[in-house]
């Protein structure tokens, strides 16, 4: 390699990661602001559950469009929109001052968002010789679970210090930067399909909104209400129609082919499972701090720090070793670390539990949560030809994220069914329960992890579209 492609590759990896770093961050900044924020805009469990998953929604259905509005109008000129467009939402998120409006601009977040994160990947993947792929992604694995780490710890301490606000005032400089040095700095690539799929997109969007809506307003309404009953079974119909229609597109944002490949499709069920069990967890476990034990922001974001900072030190040694070791023996690890993690959690939690009695799980939760982090993406992409890399990583950044709204949704609603807000042994039985739940889903995940067989890394499962299409 010489040093200008050294250099170049260099930077592929600083600004990718960078990005990634921004968005990722988002997912979980507002946890330990979420107490302050519900007081601050006199929001309801339903609002809270839309600060993340307004976000979180958006940004999961978007993704496949994302990553092929890359492979069209070419994946730097995409990323840098992108990256604009997340900048603005977050000074709307930032201006806000009520929960609505705080909601919609979370969603505009989600867009960019979804623009930006799968061509982080394409862009790593196109930029990087394949040979060292697995410590690169290792990197862009590790500067991910950073932003994962110090999301809780950054939101708590802005809130501690300053407002909640300025959760969201802190992307607006990172962005203006990164915008025009991606611009500068990497080389504009493009897919070899450059068509759009707005039919799919607009039958999934409104599925997965219809299923979301049902699921978050369930509690307050009742579960067998007409308002609740009606738009689950219609978002699940519109799915349904969703996986028909993309089964004879001519160019489908979710090549269902795809899941022809075993790797591929339990790699993403774990993926989808993981993140349920994980984001669910969180969201309330970020809350029981400063709801029962009282804590400040800033110190609930220290004391979940032992169990979000681990993928720090973990998640690149990881991408290294999945190439050697198979990256699907490290995240069948990883996850089952992780379920035995939240079922210690769920066990011990009291709402005078003893700190140094939650250090022990949080640390093993993070160190599963790292091992799955740092080799999935290595696993999926090695299911495919480089043709078809943009959309597997959409695909299965798509199917995590929706996980995260599925395990926000579910668990808030088991724990507002089991307990609540009402008083400190009510919160503590509800996230109790509900973290019980997300053990279980995570363990599943683990147990999908390791029905997964290594593929050699010089034979993708599916190889081209000639493949995939015979796969559909």
């Amino acid at each position: 390699m010489t040093h200008t492609q050294k250099r170049s590759m260099l930077w592929t990896i600083g600004i990718t990661s960078v990005a990634l770093f921004m968005v990722s961050l988002d997912n979980l900044v507002v946890t330990t602001a979420l107490p302050v924020i519900r007081r601050s805009l006199h929001a309801s469990i339903s609002q809270l559950e839309w600060t993340v998953n307004a976000y979180t929604l958006t940004f999961a259905v978007l993704l496949l469009t994302g990553a092929a509005l890359g492979d069209r109008f070419g994946r730097r000129r995409m990323f840098a929109l992108g990256l604009l467009l997340f900048t603005g939402a977050s000074a709307a998120a930032a201006l806000s001052s009520s929960a609505n409006a705080l909601d919609v601009a979370r969603a505009l977040q989600g867009v960019g968002g979804a623009i930006v994160t799968p061509l982080t990947l394409t862009i790593l993947s196109a930029g990087v010789p394949r040979e060292r792929r697995g410590l690169a992604l290792g990197i862009w694995g590790g500067i991910g679970g950073l932003a994962i780490a110090i999301g809780p710890l950054v939101g708590g301490a802005i809130v501690n210090g300053v407002s909640w606000h300025w959760i969201f005032w802190l992307n607006v400089p990172i962005g203006l930067v990164l915008a025009p040095l991606a611009l500068a700095r990497l080389e504009e690539t493009r897919g070899a399909d450059s068509s759009l799929d707005l039919p799919g997109l607009g039958l999934a969007s409104a599925g997965l909104l219809g299923i979301v809506w049902g699921l978050v307003r369930g509690n307050a309404h009742g579960w067998t209400s007409l308002g609740i009953v009606l738009p689950i079974a219609a978002g699940a119909f519109l799915l349904a129609a969703f996986l028909a229609w993309e089964r004879r597109a001519p160019s489908p944002m979710l090549p269902l082919g795809f899941f022809g490949s075993r790797t591929f499709a339990l790699a993403n069920v774990a993926s989808l499972l993981m993140f349920f069990g994980m984001f669910g967890s969180i969201f309330l476990l970020a809350q029981f701090f400063q709801t029962v034990q009282h804590t400040s922001p800033l110190q609930a974001g220290l004391r979940i720090l032992p169990w979000t900072a681990m993928p720090i030190f973990i998640a690149p040694i990881a991408g290294a070793l999945s190439d050697r070791i198979g990256g699907h023996r490290l995240m069948a690890a990883g996850l089952a670390l992780q379920a035995t993690g939240l079922a210690w959690i769920a066990a011990v939690q009291t709402p005078s539990v003893p700190y140094a009695g939650l250090v022990a799980p949080f640390v093993l939760s993070g160190a599963g949560m790292a091992l799955f982090f740092a080799p999935v993406a290595n696993v999926v992409l090695g299911t495919v030809g480089p043709e078809l890399e943009g959309k597997a990583s959409g695909a299965n950044n798509a199917i995590r994220e929706l996980g995260g709204v599925f395990g926000v949704a579910v668990l808030a609603s088991v724990f507002a069914h089991a307990g609540g807000y009402r008083t400190a042994e009510t919160f503590t039985h509800g996230t109790s329960t509900a973290v019980w739940v997300g053990a279980a889903v995570v363990a599943a995940a683990a147990l999908a992890a390791a029905l997964i067989r290594r593929t050699p890394a010089a034979v993708q499962e599916v190889a081209s579209p000639q493949a995939l299409a015979e796969a559909a």
